[in-house]
C-alpha cells in the first residue's frame, strides 16, 4: 500500500496509487491514505490545499490533494507541495484543461468501437453511497461528458479506455452502469455479480494524465498498468 513516485519537483509531487488506498480520510475509518503518506514525504505540505467539512461537522485535512482517485481505483494523480502550485492546478482542474485517460473492463460486449455517454449525474434515491445517470436521479443533475473507445471485446466482457470530460463524483462508473455495462468487480454498482477476470476490487485504472506544471511545462504521466490488468488482458480474447 506505498504510492510509486511517478515524478517530483519543487511544486508537485505525482504517484502511482495503488488500489485499496483511500485519497484522504472520510471521517470514518482510521486507516492511512495517500493524504498522510504524503505530509510524511512532504512536511511543509501538510496546510496545503483546501479541508473538507463533512455533513457531520468533521473537518477532514486533505493535504496537497488537488483531485481525486476511488479508494479501489489505482493509477497515476498528482499532489500540490505548495498553496501557489494547489491553485494553479485546481483551476486546470476546474476549466477542464487537463486530461485524463482510464482503462477500465466492463461486463458484455459493447458492439460500437466508440462513443460518447452525455448522461447528466444526480444523487441517488435509494443508496445515499450512490451516484446515478438513471430515471429517477435526484436533482440537481449535473452535466456529465465520458468518451470511450473499445479495445478488446470477448467472453462476454469489453475493455475499454476512457477519457472523462469532466469530473463528476464516480463518473465512469455510474456511465457504465446506466448503459448496463457495469465495469468489472464493482461491489457498489454492480453488488449482484461476481469478481471476474482475477480482479478483487474495482476493474479501473487512471492510466495517465496530461496538464501544465505550475513551471509552464506541458506534460504528460502515466502509472503502468498493475498486474492485475495485464493478466486480465491475457485471459480477455481478442476478437475487435
Amino acid at each position: 500500500m506505498t504510492p510509486e513516485i511517478i515524478f517530483e519537483d519543487d511544486d508537485v509531487l505525482v504517484a502511482n496509487k495503488p488500489a485499496g488506498m483511500s485519497v484522504h480520510k472520510d471521517g470514518k475509518r482510521e486507516e492511512e491514505t495517500l493524504a498522510d503518506w504524503f505530509a510524511l514525504h512532504v512536511p511543509s505540505a501538510k496546510e496545503v490545499g483546501e479541508p473538507l467539512i463533512l455533513t457531520s461537522g468533521v473537518v477532514v485535512n486533505r493535504p496537497g490533494i488537488v483531485h481525486r482517485l476511488d479508494k479501489e481505483t489505482s493509477g497515476v494523480i498528482i499532489l500540490a507541495k505548495n498553496q501557489g502550485a494547489f491553485l494553479f492546478l485546481k483551476e486546470q482542474f476546474k476549466e477542464r484543461q487537463t486530461e485524463k485517460i482510464y482503462r477500465a473492463f466492463l461486463w458484455g460486449e459493447l458492439k460500437e468501437r466508440s462513443g460518447i455517454i452525455t448522461l447528466p449525474i444526480g444523487r441517488s434515491k435509494t443508496d445515499f453511497r450512490r451516484r446515478s445517470a438513471e430515471r429517477g436521479a435526484k436533482e440537481p443533475l449535473r452535466d456529465a461528458v465520458t468518451a470511450w473507445t473499445r479495445l478488446k471485446v470477448g467472453g462476454g466482457f469489453t475493455y475499454v479506455e476512457v477519457k472523462p470530460k469532466t469530473g463528476r463524483m464516480h463518473q465512469i462508473r455510474v456511465h457504465f452502469k446506466a448503459l448496463q455495462y457495469p465495469i468489472v468487480s464493482d461491489s457498489l454498482y454492480a453488488p449482484r455479480r461476481k469478481k471476474a477476470l482475477g480482479f478483487d476490487r474495482l476493474a479501473l485504472h487512471a492510466l495517465s494524465l496530461s496538464l501544465t506544471l505550475p513551471s509552464g511545462e506541458p506534460r504528460t504521466f502515466e502509472a503502468p498498468l498493475p498486474s492485475d490488468f495485464a493478466e486480465a488482458e491475457k485471459v480477455l480474447g481478442t476478437r475487435f
